[in-house]
């Protein structure tokens, strides 16, 4: 399963660089307010900086909804950088656009998806990724796993090409349920990557091998 950062903190994703097991970011207009970044042209230079960190996929966001409006700033993200996927809202108007991407070459993350339905339609148009949302699936009470489980059953069944990317990861858990239910990406906090570090155990036995080596010295 490939990892992803959720993030557009630079820092972050240095940080999960260095780790050694990241394999791309996603970000999003809203984690770009986070960091002060705000204007077109300071959003752009901030995706190629973000590039120029990772050696995988960026995902870039389009604000338009409108189909030629898509299609022209998808274009113009694709542009910008080998790495960008450009990033497109599951509504009509962008499946149309997901599909006018994929006959021209654009690689696209298909966002915002809450069904299996959904998950569907951009596969059929040729999305490169579909980014299901469990953790906002589960805030309204709904199995957001049991969501990736059923994309992961059509996909196989008819062989599609696209990635599942389980989007809207809270914690380590998540990863961890997402791995076994086969989804082949996953995008979250840096928090949610380093939670799979941590175990007790290792914490007593690291304890305990210093311990005794300070014995012998």
């Amino acid at each position: 399963m490939k990892f992803f950062i959720d993030t557009a903190n630079l820092d972050q994703i240095r940080e999960a660089q260095n780790l050694g097991v990241l394999d791309g970011v996603t970000t999003n207009p809203s984690l770009m307010a986070k960091e002060g970044i705000t204007g077109r042209n300071n959003i752009l230079k901030h995706y190629v900086d973000i590039c120029n960190i990772v050696d995988g996929d960026v995902s870039a966001e389009v604000i338009a909804t409108d189909f030629e409006g898509i299609i022209k700033e998808g274009e113009e993200l694709a542009e910008l950088h080998e790495q960008i996927v450009v990033k497109v809202p599951m509504i009509k108007e962008g499946v149309k656009a997901i599909k006018y991407f994929a006959d021209n070459g654009i690689r696209t993350n298909c966002t915002l998806v809450f069904s299996a339905g959904q998950a569907l339609l951009a596969a059929k148009a040729g999305a490169t990724y579909v980014s299901p949302f469990i953790g906002r699936l589960d805030d309204i009470s709904t199995d957001g796993l049991n969501l990736i489980a059923e994309i992961r059953l059509i996909y196989d069944n008819y062989g599609y090409d696209t990635q599942i990317l389980a989007a809207s990861v809270r914690h380590t858990m998540h990863v961890l349920e997402c791995a076994k239910i086969g989804s082949d990406v996953m995008t979250g906090p840096l928090s949610s990557i380093e939670g799979l570090l941590k175990h007790p155990l290792t914490d007593i036995g690291l304890e305990k091998f210093l311990a005794d080596y300070k014995k012998g010295n």
